[in-house]
This record gives structure tokens, C-alpha cells and sequence, in this order.
């Protein structure tokens, strides 16, 4: 009797326990994926929540390729917050799911974080008010926008 439960040790050794260690590891790696995809999803919601603000302000023409011809100072006021939301938004993204080494999944995701910012800064209103609006914001969240608002609109956006 005493030979079985010596035996089953070794295996329970031999066998269980690096299978409970991958186990628990694998399950891990799926708990971050998920968390990552939770992320993912919030960012999403919160960018579809603000265009949802944008076609509340039809009158800006904030989903046009061309800035409002003479806006007033009404109008001027309400683009100017809302592109700061717009900006928040981006730097929260830029923040919680930018990585210089991203997986696959992770360089999918950000590609459309990376097509919005570069649609919204081809506007030129948007791209004219980046210096106001990137002041406070994380340094390299600032550097990244500057360098896509110079790619998309050209050298007319200061490189600080």
C-alpha cells in the first residue's frame, strides 16, 4: 500500500503539477486578453459616445472634409470643446493601448485609433487648434499626434 501512494506521488509530481502550472498560466493569459479586449471595447464605446455629441452640432460640419466658413463665437466655443473631448479621448487611447511592441492583435486595434487621429487631424480646423489643445497632455501622446498631424497636413504643424 505504502509502494501505490509513492507511486502516485510521483505521479501527481511528475505529471499533475507542471499540468496545474500550465493550466494556471494559460488561464492568466486568457484573463489579460480579455482584460485588454475590455479595454479595447470602452475606448470604442467612448469614441462612438463622441460621435454621438458630434451629430447633436450638425451646424459645426464636424464630420465634413472643410471647417465651418465663418463660424461664430458660439460655434467656435462649442468646437473648441469638443475637440478637446476628442483629445482626451485620444490621449486615454494613446495611453492605455500604444505599445512600441505590439502583438498582432494589440497593431489591429491601434491601427484604428491611429485612422482616426489622422482623419481628424487632416481638418483643419482640428489641426489648427492642436497647439491649444495638446498643452497639459503626456509628452509622448503630444509627440505622436504632432508627428501625424505633420504627416497628414504637412509642415504647417509645429514639431515641438
Amino acid at each position: 500500500m505504502t509502494e501505490y501512494w509513492e507511486l502516485a506521488s510521483y505521479v501527481v509530481t511528475v505529471l499533475g503539477l507542471p499540468l496545474a502550472i500550465g493550466i494556471f498560466l494559460w488561464q492568466e493569459v486568457k484573463e489579460r486578453a480579455n482584460e485588454e479586449e475590455e479595454g479595447y471595447q470602452l475606448l470604442s464605446n467612448a469614441y462612438n459616445d463622441f460621435l454621438k455629441i458630434v451629430l447633436v452640432h450638425p451646424d459645426l460640419h464636424l464630420r465634413t472634409n472643410e471647417p465651418l466658413p465663418n463660424p461664430t463665437p458660439e460655434q467656435n466655443e462649442r468646437m473648441l470643446v469638443i475637440f478637446d473631448m476628442l483629445i482626451s479621448l485620444f490621449e486615454r487611447a494613446y495611453l492605455v493601448a500604444y505599445s512600441d511592441s505590439m502583438t498582432v492583435q494589440q497593431k489591429r486595434q491601434w491601427n484604428s485609433w491611429d485612422d482616426y487621429m489622422r482623419e481628424w487631424c487632416r481638418r483643419e480646423d482640428f489641426h489648427n487648434a492642436l497647439p491649444l489643445l495638446l498643452r497639459g497632455e503626456d509628452p509622448d501622446f503630444q509627440l505622436y499626434i504632432r508627428r501625424l498631424a505633420h504627416e497628414e497636413r504637412g509642415s504647417a504643424m509645429q514639431m515641438v
